[in-house]
């Protein structure tokens, strides 16, 4: 028995995905910019999966511009929107950030841009008082705040519509991580107030090597690639059609189970039945974040004592793939910045590793995980395998 429980780092391509992919690429493998017929069709094929992204994040098709991943969405926005406007070079962000936009901060910062760190609770969620204090004294000075909607690592889900609203006034562009929330949750555009959202396709049964920024109409975020018209002058580059295409097709079934979906639909209560399993029966087990509003695919579960890099190991023996955070980080002995961002002990941080879970994820999964995870705990403590 297998149970993957890595839906965070990526998920299973669907069917229709790879199937609509492999006919693109033998049919539609054309130029997109290209006036012949056969770049035609690609075009055609491209623009259909543009409107089914817009679709799912319930935006015009025209706001959305392709790109290859999460990682260059983000920071095309953020580096845009400091070019934008170059009388406000500083930008707000988060130390819990996805190691895309941190480590773009911290290199800004170290190259002289002036980076705000925003404060937050305990719990992981944004401090929406010390927010109001930043921009009272410095909101003038900032051209972008990038905050993810849901964490990576913790699930920890953050007040975007409230730090919008608070951006709005401010006049400052607000950018939103969403790569772990869009195809899980739904996106009401409208009536976030968010100048630009980044979300990937292979978080919710699409291909790698495909992301996308929906950006609001006259947002002053400035393109930062230029070279060619492609994307609407956006970003330079022939398109990577096929995987636009399977991103379309993973979109557009996402946004038919979320119509379908309710709260208390299976696949959302099946990481809280593990997380009361695991607590049940490993004694001194922590559930990190547990008093926060998560996201319901996502557990940071700790074993303090242990070294995750060991734990994972003897689960993967067994059977069960799970990690110690960001699947950027694997292999780093370091424990999580976005736990020691959170203040957890380091025994604590050593000792975590995240569950994830996706709406394909079955029960047979998490109960072999149920009785795989005590067992593996157990097996570890009782070999005295501190860090």
């Amino acid at each position: 028995m297998q149970a993957y429980l890595d839906c965070n780092a990526t998920t299973q391509p669907l069917p229709e995905v790879v199937d609509a992919m492999a006919s693109c690429m033998r049919e539609r493998w054309a130029n997109p910019s290209s006036v012949h017929r056969a770049g035609v069709e690609a075009r055609h094929a491209m623009e259909l999966a543009r409107e089914q992204v817009a679709s799912l994040l319930g935006c015009t098709p025209r706001a959305v511009t392709f790109t290859s991943g999460g990682t260059e969405a983000a920071q095309r926005v953020i580096l845009g929107a400091i070019a934008a406007r170059p009388g406000r070079p500083a930008l707000a962000t988060s130390a819990l950030e996805h190691s895309a936009v941190r480590e773009l901060a911290q290199s800004l910062e170290a190259r002289g841009t002036a980076v705000h760190w925003l404060r937050h609770r305990p719990d992981g969620v944004i401090d929406l008082d010390a927010l109001d204090e930043l921009l009272r004294a410095h909101g003038r000075s900032i051209s972008v705040l990038s905050l993810m909607w849901a964490n990576n690592e913790t699930g920890v889900i953050q007040p975007i519509a409230e730090v919008a609203a608070r951006c709005r006034a401010a006049d400052i562009v607000l950018h939103t991580d969403a790569v772990q929330w869009v195809g899980r949750e739904p996106v009401e555009w409208s009536a976030l107030g968010i100048d630009a959202l980044t979300c990937s396709a292979h978080k919710l049964h699409g291909p790698k090597g495909v992301g996308a920024i929906a950006m609001r109409p006259g947002a002053a975020i400035e393109s930062i690639l230029p070279g060619g018209p492609q994307e609407l002058g956006r970003r330079a580059g022939t398109e990577n059609v096929a995987g636009i295409v399977g991103f379309g097709v993973a979109a557009q079934a996402a946004r038919a189970w979320l119509a379908q979906c309710t709260p208390a639909a299976p696949c959302r209560t099946l990481i809280t039945a593990l997380e009361r399993a695991i607590v049940a029966t490993v004694p001194g087990a922590i559930v990190n974040a547990a008093g926060s509003p998560r996201l319901w695919n996502t557990s940071s579960i700790a074993f303090p004592g242990l070294e995750a890099e060991a734990i994972l190991l003897l689960l993967s023996e067994r059977g069960v793939a799970a990690s110690a955070g960001a699947a950027c980080s694997s292999g780093s002995l370091e424990p999580s910045p976005v736990l020691r961002a959170m203040g957890l002990p380091d025994p604590v941080a050593h000792g975590t590793i995240r569950l994830s879970v996706s709406r394909l994820t079955t029960a047979d999964e998490l109960d072999h995980a149920t009785r795989v995870i005590p067992e593996c705990i157990a097996k570890l403590q009782r070999s005295g395998m501190p860090r």
